[in-house]
């Protein structure tokens, strides 16, 4: 999947913007640094996306001095960051939205339901805090920061394990890329003390918006109870806890997280749809016990293509294994010649 550019004038600077797939509108804020085409190819952040293109009109963008973003004369500050979403939206021609925002993102898509509660039809939370100070103690917070400010780009370890359960050298060499191209060292060293230094906890009580937050258990980068306590702080809200460690969404079970999303913003009916024909035609070649690469090898893709078909069939299906796709595909073929 690769995503077409387009850019939009925003109070914070001009800022560079895509939209994937048909359906309801949804903002997607994934957090921190950003890149709109790099980060496709980030882990599972492309099958991510595919999955919530397939139902929704996936609005993304590149922060303030991110990206393809302009990386000069921009504003760095929260409200600026705020108000570089919402101008995108409005680009975009979306009066009314969902919006999907996954840690630093988290605390900007929760600010957007709280003060623009006219707009925003449902709000996912992914691994959130509401307090940036209640991510480490202050002398840790500063030490990462000027890690950042000096070492940017050196897949440092021990900046990749707060966003990945033990990373293997392949894992760093991935996100230092991703790092490379998303950012000069100034503007993430900026942008995380931002986050370290915003507060929201006094906009929760605001929201009356239909919310779900979803935090791994274990996650490693914003730990489980500061999940909790922001659920707890806005009326209404569904608290889903997911297993795993790894702070990035689209990093170990990336599938389950994208389930719980489609659960809570989709009709079920909606989630009933039928298996496309390549999906339909990879699920017979899991029945047939191949492995994904030598699926790929059959239908003359590549490994990652052939990952992604799985993982939606899996979701589809609502199932988590490959024998239950074999079983799925064993059933439908009886019903069709009994």
């Amino acid at each position: 999947m690769r995503a077409s550019i387009r850019y939009c004038t925003t109070p914070a600077g001009r800022v560079a913007y895509s939209t994937t797939g048909t359906g309801p509108p949804l903002l997607c804020d994934s957090g921190w640094i950003t890149h709109l085409r790099g980060q496709l190819d980030l882990f599972s952040f492309g099958g991510f996306v595919e999955g919530l293109a397939e139902r929704f009109t996936v609005i993304r963008y590149d922060k303030p001095g991110c990206g393809l973003s302009d990386r000069d004369g921009i504003d760095l500050s929260f409200d600026g960051q705020v108000a570089a979403a919402l101008a995108v939206v409005d680009a975009v021609g979306a009066r009314r939205f969902r919006v999907f925002g996954a840690s630093q993102g988290a605390q900007l898509a929760t600010t957007i339901a709280a003060r623009y509660p006219e707009r925003v039809e449902a709000l996912v939370a992914y691994g959130m805090c509401a307090s940036g100070h209640d991510l480490a103690p202050a002398e840790v917070r500063k030490s990462v920061v000027d890690l950042v400010r000096a070492h940017w780009g050196m897949g440092l370890k021990a900046l990749a394990g707060a966003f990945v359960t033990d990373p293997t050298a392949d894992d760093v060499a991935a996100f230092t890329r991703f790092q490379r191209a998303s950012s000069s060292a100034a503007v993430a060293a900026h942008l995380l003390e931002v986050y370290y230094e915003t507060d929201i906890r006094a906009v929760l009580p605001a929201i009356r918006t239909p919310t779900a937050i979803l935090h791994r258990e274990a996650d490693r980068g914003t730990r489980f109870e500061l999940g909790r306590e922001v659920a707890a702080g806005i009326p209404g809200a569904v608290l889903i806890p997911l297993p795993g460690s790894s702070h990035l969404f689209y990093h170990g079970d990336w599938a389950a997280v994208l389930q719980a999303i489609l659960a809570f913003l989709c009709p079920p009916a909606r989630m009933a749809e039928r298996l496309t024909d390549r999906e339909f035609e990879v699920a017979e070649l899991v029945t047939e016990g191949l492995t994904n690469q030598a699926i790929a090898g059959r239908l003359s893709v590549g490994p990652r293509t052939i990952e992604t078909h799985v993982e939606n069939i899996r979701r589809k299906l609502r199932v988590r294994s490959r024998a239950q796709i074999a079983a799925w595909v064993t059933e439908h073929r009886l019903r069709r010649h009994p």
